[in-house]
């Protein structure tokens, strides 16, 4: 009887461990991305509010930035094209954001609370200035006003 247990054990042993790697392997290719996982990790959203309420302030910012300027900010925000795809497609941004008010309609129309809305874009900023220092931080903070 304990030997039929212990193939058995060891039979699965593998699939355990193939499963257990698989499991790490998603967790490592979703952590890719600092800024979303830091919206994730700090306030508790979804994938698809993280990248929707990210993608929503990234039209902001190109809304009002010169194309140079915003070209800085994309290039610290791996894979900022689909950000912004993706508040179109999530239908958080169905025309142009303006403003602050705006912001705050495509982070409700992603269904993020207001209370944590309220933290979401100082998040996406601090998040943006561990990636790409204080000066991208600052030109992203001076689009969003």
């Amino acid at each position: 009887m304990n030997r039929r247990w212990l193939i058995g054990a060891l039979t699965t042993l593998p699939v355990v461990a193939k499963a257990q790697s698989l499991d790490s392997l998603k967790g490592l290719l979703s952590s890719t991305d600092p800024i979303v996982g830091a919206l994730k990790s700090a306030l508790g959203v979804t994938d698809n509010q993280a990248q929707g309420g990210l993608g929503s302030i990234l039209t902001l910012a190109q809304e009002h930035l010169a194309k140079g300027d915003f070209d800085k900010i994309a290039q610290v925000v791996p894979g900022a094209q689909k950000y912004l795809d993706a508040a179109k497609k999530l239908g958080a941004v169905t025309g142009p954001v303006k403003n602050s008010a705006g912001l705050n309609s495509a982070y409700s129309k992603l269904g993020i609370a207001p209370e944590t809305a309220a933290k979401f874009t100082p998040t996406v900023l601090d998040a943006v200035g561990k990636v790409g220092g204080d000066s991208v931080k600052n030109l992203l903070a001076g689009a969003l006003k």
